[in-house]
């Protein structure tokens, strides 16, 4: 049997199901999906419209797309959020504060400096800066490296630049610097400046100007800013004042002058410190007024507010042990100890010196063990003191040795170790030793001052070499290093031996001060 040509659809509401007793069907509901939007099922739309993505419609998001023909405004398009946020109509001009995309206030209209200026000017103040760094760091290191020369140059270049204005505390340290260089004037001439500048003077700034004349042995001029300080009502002198000058009159001998110090500072309250008391007791006892040290000393012990201390007790080890007197300096010793003082690395290093200059090596030795036992530690000076030993007695072996352990141990030499060293191998006869230590010097950057200078003119006069003497005594004066009385003595005697009287009468018109007259004549 075949099939029908024709089979009619079964879905409802056919003709094959209808019934004419039935009321038409209801119109179908409304599309939710507009015509044209993505049908599910098929991921396409018509022909000339636009859809939604599947994602937004799973979401719920049946915002309408618009039809591309259309051009939308600034703003209008319904499927950005940050509609405030979109770029103006490029026709219009915006004023200041009004553009959509910025924050700016309405009411900040000040026209903007141009980027190049504003660089400039951060340029200039960056370099203002740098130059005013760059001088006041090239003055604290020309300070600091005790070049009194330069660090006046560098000052008077200071002094010109438009951002300068005085300060106390920087006259203060060139003060200091020219009364320890031993120019004196020149620190009176910036302390005068420093008052035309408008800088009050201060008590620390008299201090430190009736120091640098003590330092160069000016006790009168000393003495008379004392005057000054005692008439000026914001200026008076302390107990640092006082020391100072005490100090000043005791290296030059002037005792009549310390019980005048001492009167005028009891009538104006002023107690003798600690510090004080130690300056007169040791200038006492290098002068070898033992009866008045002793007095002294007795005062400080009975005292309540100046009792003595390690100071004390380091300058009366000093005094017996540098006079040879180790029985003395033992009994004093444990009589400091007694009173509660206990020592230190300087007062162990004072007793190796002492039995090291008596020859005594075994005391020395055990002084340094005991040193290593209660960890104080070994210094410097502890290695100059061992090796001054050695080169006293010209005993280059074991003074070569003790300074190659010094260095070891990484101790840095100074310039006394070095005139220990050429005082050592010059007695010794090992005058090449003395041109390595000389090079050895130089290259490690160890100040060449008065006594180094003084300790190679030495041995240029043990070995006979006057040519190399005078060409150092001539190196030292290019160096601007002063020569004292013992390198006066070292070249007089020098050209004694040799019976060179003519040099010796040249070096006295040089400076008759330190070439007596009496060594011209032999």
């Amino acid at each position: 049997m075949s099939s029908p040509a024709h089979s009619p659809s079964l879905r409802p509401g056919s003709t094959l199901f209808s019934n004419p007793r039935m009321p038409p069907p209801a119109p179908a509901p409304a599309l939710l999906l507009q015509p044209g939007l993505w049908l599910p099922g098929r991921g396409l739309t018509r022909r000339g419209e636009v859809g939604l993505s599947p994602a937004a419609g799973r979401r719920g998001d049946r915002r309408p797309a618009p039809p591309q023909g259309r051009h939308w405004k600034a703003g209008e398009y319904p499927g950005t959020a940050a509609a405030a946020a979109a770029p103006p109509a490029q026709g219009k001009h915006w004023k200041a504060g009004e553009y959509p995309a910025t924050s700016v206030a309405p009411d900040s209209r000040k026209p903007r400096t141009p980027l190049k200026n504003v660089k400039k000017r951060l340029e200039a103040r960056e370099e203002a800066k740098a130059w005013a760094c760059t001088v006041t760091e090239a003055l604290a290191d020309r300070i600091n490296a005790k070049n009194w020369q330069e660090a006046l140059q560098v000052f008077e270049m200071l002094k010109e630049q438009t951002f300068y204005h005085p300060k106390e505390g920087t006259y203060m340290k060139l003060i200091v610097l020219l009364g320890r260089s031993g120019q004196p004037s020149r620190a009176h001439q910036l302390f005068d400046e420093m008052q035309e500048q408008g800088l009050p003077p201060t008590p620390e700034l008299y201090t430190a100007l009736i120091g640098a004349y003590c330092r160069s042995g000016q006790l009168d001029q000393a003495l008379q800013l004392l005057t000054d300080m005692k008439a000026s009502p914001t200026c008076q002198p302390d107990v640092y004042t006082y020391s100072i000058i005490i100090k000043a009159c005791v290296d030059s001998s002037r005792f009549d002058l310390v019980d005048d110090i001492y009167r005028d500072m009891a009538q104006r309250s002023i107690t003798p410190n600690t510090v004080t008391q130690n300056i007169v007791l040791s200038g006492y006892g290098n002068a070898g007024r033992l009866d008045d040290m002793e007095k002294v000393l007795s005062a400080m012990l009975d005292s309540r507010t100046c009792k003595p201390d390690v100071w004390t007790m380091n300058i009366i080890l000093s005094l017996f042990g540098n006079r040879g007197q180790i029985e003395l300096m033992e009994k004093w010793y444990e009589k400091f100890r007694s009173y509660g003082i206990e020592p230190e690395t300087r007062t162990l290093n004072i007793l190796i010196g002492a039995y090291g200059k008596k020859r005594m090596y075994d005391k020395m030795s055990a002084v340094m063990e005991y040193m290593r036992k209660l960890a104080f530690p070994w210094t410097t000076a502890t290695y100059n003191n061992v090796i001054e030993a050695f080169a006293e007695v010209g005993d280059a072996k074991n003074m070569e040795h003790t300074f190659n352990q010094m260095r070891s141990e990484g101790m840095k030499p100074d310039t006394k170790t070095f005139c220990c060293l050429i005082n050592g191998f010059s007695k010794a006869g090992l005058f090449h030793k003395v041109v390595g230590m000389v090079k050895l010097a130089e290259r490690l950057d160890v100040p060449a001052n008065t006594s180094f200078h003084n300790a190679v003119l030495g041995a240029c006069a043990k070995a006979g070499d006057l040519i190399e003497m005078e060409r150092v005594f001539m190196y030292m004066k290019h160096k601007q290093c002063a020569p004292d009385a013992v390198t006066y003595s070292i070249l007089v005697e020098a050209y004694r031996k040799e019976g060179m009287t003519d040099k010796i009468y040249a070096l006295h018109q040089e400076n008759p001060t330190l070439a007596p007259a009496d060594l011209v004549m032999v």
